[in-house]
């Protein structure tokens, strides 16, 4: 009886650590909850993706092809902000990415398909070579990115993506937390390069140095993120 209860003691405790993404917060405005960020299919469970492959990497929509009721305008070079419910209760990087709507869609029409995205941040953990890695997202309650300056005005799916670590020592193991909000870009320059462009999926594979990674012990020496480099203006 003990241990039934330590191991549903646990399986309580790692599902509390799960979190999605709900709500956008610009120029001081939090939006309601999936008003600007189509609903994700972990809506309730706030479980992850584990599988790299799957259709659910490109945005983790409840109903794919759905788009959400309202798309945020936002200015280049400003800042987006998502909410995080509960906050980031695992160890990893966060990712963002961005997608240019095509013409003769909107960012509600927009599926994500195809390689079309571009990203403009990662960050990574201090500590390396110890026991005491740090993570800059880890707990937080919001995390937010910056519209880069030269971006070519339009509408487009902001992808937010944190990898959970605390299980990726074997495959299928890292944890991928997933929303994508519809933003209006205005103000920009339209001088980007954006570069590789990818694809989710298709932008990572389950054995990628940043996907299938050793958190723990030995304490590892670096860390590789997936996908390609963010683009600089």
């Amino acid at each position: 009886m003990k241990l039934f209860t330590s191991v549903a003691l646990l399986a309580a405790a790692g599902a509390q650590a799960h979190y999605t993404f709900p709500r956008t917060k610009v120029d001081g405005v939090t939006s309601g909850e999936w008003e600007t960020i189509r609903i994700t299919e972990n809506h309730w469970s706030h479980g992850p993706v584990t599988d790299v492959n799957s259709q659910a990497m490109t945005c983790y929509e409840k109903t794919p092809g759905q788009g959400a009721p309202q798309t945020v305008n936002v200015r280049a070079g400003g800042t987006v902000t998502f909410t995080v419910d509960t906050d980031v209760g695992h160890p990893g990087p966060l990712h963002f990415y961005m997608a240019k709507v095509p013409t003769g869609k909107t960012a509600a029409t927009f599926d994500g398909k195809g390689a079309v995205w571009f990203k403009i941040f990662q960050d990574g953990p201090s500590g390396l070579g110890t026991s005491s890695l740090v993570w800059p997202s880890f707990g937080k309650k919001e995390v937010s990115v910056q519209i880069p300056s030269c971006v070519a005005d339009g509408e487009y799916l902001l992808r937010v993506e944190h990898i959970a670590l605390h299980s990726a020592a074997s495959v299928g193991g890292a944890q991928l937390y997933i929303s994508c909000a519809q933003i209006k870009v205005t103000g920009g320059t339209g001088t980007l390069n954006p570069g590789q462009l990818v694809s989710f999926p298709g932008a990572y594979k389950p054995t990628d140095p940043g996907i299938l990674f050793q958190l723990y012990w030995p304490p590892p020496q670096q860390y590789i993120n997936p996908g390609p480099a963010p683009v600089k203006c």
